[in-house]
């Protein structure tokens, strides 16, 4: 059982008090008044305490951005789309994932979601034994033996990963008895409730990035709608001032410096590496007489020293040097009765607590790693692979002692690659290349004109917002954007979460009932509340037969809900403050701008979607609007080259390529599109903004430019202002949990929206059942 630790006042709590994160420390520790320090340290030292893991670094930043809450409850009322969380299975070979990644963990039925808060190296080197072959401790990522170099295009790393299954509080936890046999079958977890991977780099760089660059880099590509999301306590994009890239980098590179200076000034913690751990924990562990207390972890430290140094002296007093490395993972699973303590989250916190006892041995009872009595010379070597490798070394004395004794130097490698004598070149016979004959020219030329092409969307499912969901006792809720599919074929995909709550049903079809919501929209009575089929054979499950009501378009937001137990399920839309009109369509209700982009292109609609009706200059448009790449604001950028192909299924007649050049042309001067400038790469693919050193090549863009059409009585009310201009701390607006049964203003909801609309949710967002929106001000400190 853990205890908060509450120093002076009471823990931070997310929703409750204003937010933790201040635009200050985004500028690092040295920019963050003491008394915010203070404040963060303090909310940290609780965390930890409440955690049953270590807490490294990436991990705390999460518990302080995303809003973790001591007790159960953890990320449990996080703005987070469990559907895009990176997708783990044992052994598989997957995108290299730092600590403090947000995992889901397939298992054929319910999948399991988790927060990584420890990685490790798992090198096939590294057999039964601690003692492991020099070339092992600090070899690169993807090298398999002392010969070999890594990959330079996508090295592979075997990696363990730990993932805290309890992160996500008790709605999305499995029963003890299930994750037991999970374990048993060692098919999705390995005995010891661990993951072990092949993980996958993009290049040799990002295998060497520090935890640092590689955790602020996950965050910006996977983590980076969550980043920008106004559901949390408050958005990078305000600390930063800014939703741009760079802006964003630089903040969260400065959050980091923040949280890591805090865990490490803490009189309470100790830190191991990027991990901390209460001290309180760690003397109990000491103090413990049963499996890796003191005595083994005492051991430990004394079999370091005396695997190098030699037994007995030879004649005349000469004896060989000897140098070992010893691995403390497999150390640890060497000691009898340990097994217990090395599952779960439990085998992090026992590498990191015998890793700061032979750092504190190494501290008192060496001369910077030198041990006198016996001419053995200890240091850290590898800090990643297999809990860490340490090297003893005799005779010592003849080693250079200026380095840091507790700084990992990769000698193991180092010295291996300089002792290897270099193998002689061997030549390769050239491969034989079967040139292509060249093609007959043909007497006459002869055109026939191209077909419009249909291709599918590149990216699919995965546009739009992300399906947030909220879980409670009673309910569970989510929101997504309608899909052009979706009308066309009368469904509605549900949630993964209510798909595995609907398995007691017992049955994969059966009837049930739909209410729909439409404010201020155009519903009939028998599409206020529908029987719908719900089939249970999806994957997500479905609601069949779904009458949408006739002004429902693709990219309308739809907000759902589930009650527990019951086969109800309830949609609602919600209104703009004003209509706006979009290419002529009038939208008068919350929209994600990407679907509409993409689905909401001519030729596109409910009867049907195709491109052979359409005139050239709607067959440019909608080229442009599906094809494009996507930018965070809202458009669709698209090589204006590639326009040809990405109209007509081939090469089109020279007469159809004049007549697309003169559409673009005409597209242009109407302002429906706008012209760009971006770069191509190496690899082909276009740019923008342009990047540097690349060839400049010409882009056509849409953006959608939603006219505001007004409305009388639209009853909003002002958001509230700062007041108090000359208080010491402004505080951003953020989200605050209600009491039960209470409701948030009309002004608050206004508010909120206009929040949204800053982070760049172009069309706001409403409030979240349950809260309020506090608006930014001045508070004294």
């Amino acid at each position: 059982m853990t205890t908060v630790i509450t120093i002076g006042a009471d823990p931070w709590q997310p929703y409750v008090g204003e937010p933790v994160l201040t635009p200050a420390m985004a500028k690092g520790h040295r920019s963050t008044p003491v008394g915010e320090l203070e404040r963060l340290r303090r909310y940290l030292e609780a965390v930890v305490a409440d955690r049953a893991c270590p807490v490294h670094t990436a991990v705390a930043f999460n518990a302080a951005y995303f809003g973790y809450e001591l007790g159960s409850e953890g990320y449990g009322n996080g703005p987070f789309d469990l559907d895009a969380f990176p997708s783990l299975t044992l052994g598989d070979e997957v995108p290299a994932l730092p600590a403090g990644a947000l995992v889901r963990i397939e298992t054929g039925s319910d999948p399991l979601y988790a927060e990584i808060v420890y990685r490790e190296g798992r090198h096939p080197g590294v057999t039964e034994g601690a003692d492991v072959p020099a070339w092992v401790s600090g070899a690169p990522a993807g090298v398999r033996g002392p010969q070999e170099r890594p990959d330079a295009q996508r090295p592979v790393r075997q990696e363990l990963l730990v993932p805290d299954l309890t992160a996500f509080g008790p709605a999305l936890q499995l029963g003890e008895a299930k994750l037991r046999r999970f374990r048993a079958r060692q098919k999705w977890l390995n005995k010891d409730g661990h993951l072990v991977v092949d993980a996958r780099y993009d290049s040799v760089q990002q295998a060497g990035l520090d935890d640092s660059a590689a955790f602020v880099h996950h965050l910006l590509t996977h983590q980076r709608e969550a980043l920008l999301s106004p559901l949390v306590p408050v958005s990078v994009a305000h600390l930063a001032g800014s939703s741009a890239h760079e802006r964003l980098e630089e903040a969260l590179i400065g959050l980091w410096d923040t949280i890591e200076h805090a865990l490490r000034t803490s009189d309470s913690l100790r830190s191991w590496g990027h991990y901390a751990l209460t001290r309180v924990r760690i003397g109990a562990g000491l103090r413990h007489d049963g499996p890796l207390g003191g005595a083994d972890v005492r051991a430990l430290a004394g079999s370091l020293e005396r695997s190098a140094a030699p037994v007995t002296r030879r004649r005349h007093g000469l004896t060989g040097s000897r140098t070992v490395y010893t691995a403390i993972g497999p150390w640890l699973r060497g000691v009898d009765g340990a097994g217990p303590l090395l599952s779960g989250v439990e085998y992090a916190a026992s590498v990191c607590r015998a890793n700061l006892a032979v750092a504190d041995f190494v501290r008192g009872d060496t001369d910077n790693g030198l041990r006198a009595q016996t001419d053995v010379r200890i240091t850290l070597d590898d800090d990643f692979e297999s809990g860490g490798i340490w090297r003893s070394h005799y005779p010592g004395s003849e080693e250079a002692g200026e380095r840091d004794p507790l700084h990992p130097a990769g000698r193991g490698w180092h010295d291996t690659q300089q002792s290897a004598t270099p193998r002689p070149n061997v030549a390769v016979p050239p491969q034989r290349v079967q040139q292509d004959k060249p093609e007959a020219e043909p007497e006459e030329e002869w055109y026939t004109d191209a077909q419009p092409a249909d291709a599918p969307l590149a990216d699919g499912e995965r546009i739009g917002q992300p399906n947030y969901a909220r879980i409670n006792d009673s309910e569970v809720c989510w929101q997504l954007p309608l899909r052009l599919a979706h009308l066309m074929e009368d469904r509605l995909p549900l949630n993964r979460l209510v798909r595995g709550g609907l398995a007691y049903l017992g049955m994969d079809r059966l009837p049930v009932r739909l209410e729909i919501s439409h404010p201020g929209g155009d519903l009939d009575a028998s599409e206020e509340v529908q029987e719908v089929v719900l089939d249970l054979t999806e994957e997500t499950g479905m609601l069949r037969n779904v009458q949408w009501p006739i002004d429902f378009f693709p990219g309308l937001c739809l907000y759902l809900q589930w009650p527990r137990g019951g086969t109800a399920f309830r949609i609602r839309t919600l209104e703009l403050e004003d209509p706006v009109d979009i290419d002529g369509q009038l939208v008068a209700h919350r929209y994600d701008t990407a679907v509409l982009i993409r689905e909401g292109a001519p030729g596109s609609g409910r009867d049907g979607d195709s491109s052979r009706s359409l005139d050239t200059r709607h067959l440019v448009l909608r080229a442009v609007r599906r094809l494009g790449r996507l930018t965070l604001d809202g458009h669709a950028l698209l090589d204006r080259s590639a326009l040809p192909r990405g109209v007509y299924d081939t090469t089109p007649a020279p007469h159809q390529v004049t007549a697309l050049e003169q559409a673009v042309d005409d597209l242009l001067a109407d302002r429906n599109l706008y012209p760009a400038t971006g770069s191509r790469g190496t690899d082909g693919e276009p740019h923008h903004p342009a990047r540097e050193g690349e060839p400049l090549i010409a882009l056509i863009g849409y953006a959608p430019n939603p006219v505001v059409v007004p409305r009388a009585a639209a009853g909003w009310g002002a958001a509230a202002s700062p007041q108090d201009s000359h208080a010491e701390h402004f505080v951003h607006g953020f989200l605050r949990k209600l009491p039960s049964g209470s409701e948030p203003t009309d002004a608050q909801r206004a508010a909120y929206r206009k929040h949204c609309r800053h982070v760049g949710k172009a069309d706001g967002w409403e409030l979240p059942s349950g809260y309020t929106f506090v608006t930014a001000h001045f508070r004294r400190r």
